[in-house]
């Protein structure tokens, strides 16, 4: 199943909604807590980010460094996972939570493999094929390979992923190309890029890829979301982008009646 399938089986007549590292404006960013809250809220899938540890375990962090979400400090790289279990995560609010930096196992595991996953490739490290094979090898033994896509404003990154595991989808996230990247099966414009460039959807979907906005607050873009005919919705907090999703809806449905 690739993520064109996805939207017509999790959300057969609308956009998906992905929780953006769950919901950070409630729970600490890329935590079980912050998933789970996110599934609670209605999400269709999930988005994440992945690094390597020292000893080479796949974690949920978005950071190359600690110290913006826990109370560690240096680089995710320099740590192993034992290490990284004792970090406390930072909360919303700045105070400390008993969340741990999660991996992607757990991950996995919490959702019971049922739930799509958009991984966004943080780590360089993913050029290297024994190190892109650590995730290819996770995913099969887990069942997920047809059930996630890998994105990365970095193209080689994807790419290295796609060279060992070449039937997951590739994503490209960017904050500046106004044209679709060829071979991507995923995009991810930085939202107004649809703006200055009108022929953007058109050229997307001459080439195969569905577009999720680089937008994680798109609250007050839905409507206009809507009649570009954009595929899937990050979202920062997946309860209120659902709301603003039915709202736009209908008042569509009505107009039309």
């Amino acid at each position: 199943m690739d993520w064109k399938e996805f939207r017509a089986t999790y959300a057969p007549n609308r956009p998906l909604i992905v929780a953006h590292r769950g919901v950070p404006m409630m729970e600490p960013e890329n935590t079980l807590a912050s998933f789970k809250r996110a599934l609670d809220q209605g999400a269709d899938a999930l988005e994440t980010d992945l690094r390597f540890t020292r000893d080479n375990v796949l974690v949920l962090h978005h950071d190359a460094t600690l110290e913006r979400m826990t109370d560690g400090t240096g680089p995710v790289r320099a740590h192993t996972l034992a290490e990284l279990k004792q970090l406390r995560t930072r909360n919303p609010n700045g105070a400390w939570s008993d969340e741990r930096i999660p991996t992607l196992l757990e991950l996995i595991t919490l959702t019971q493999a049922k739930v799509p996953l958009l991984l966004e490739l943080k780590d360089p490290l993913f050029t290297n094929p024994a190190h892109a094979r650590v995730l290819a090898d996770l995913l099969a033994a887990t069942g997920m390979t047809s059930s996630v896509a890998v994105a990365s404003f970095h193209f080689d990154y994807v790419q290295g992923v796609q060279a060992v595991a070449p039937q997951i989808p590739m994503g490209y996230i960017t904050l500046k190309d106004l044209k679709p990247k060829p071979g991507a099966q995923i995009l991810g414009p930085l939202w107004p890029i649809l703006l200055l460039n009108p022929w953007y959807m058109e050229t997307a979907r001459a080439q195969g890829s569905i577009v999720a906005p680089l937008d994680p607050n798109p609250e007050a873009r839905i409507a206009w979301y809507l009649s570009l005919g954009v595929d899937a919705f990050l979202a920062n907090y997946p309860a209120a982008v659902r709301r603003a999703l039915d709202a736009a809806t209908a008042t569509t449905q009505r107009s039309i009646l």
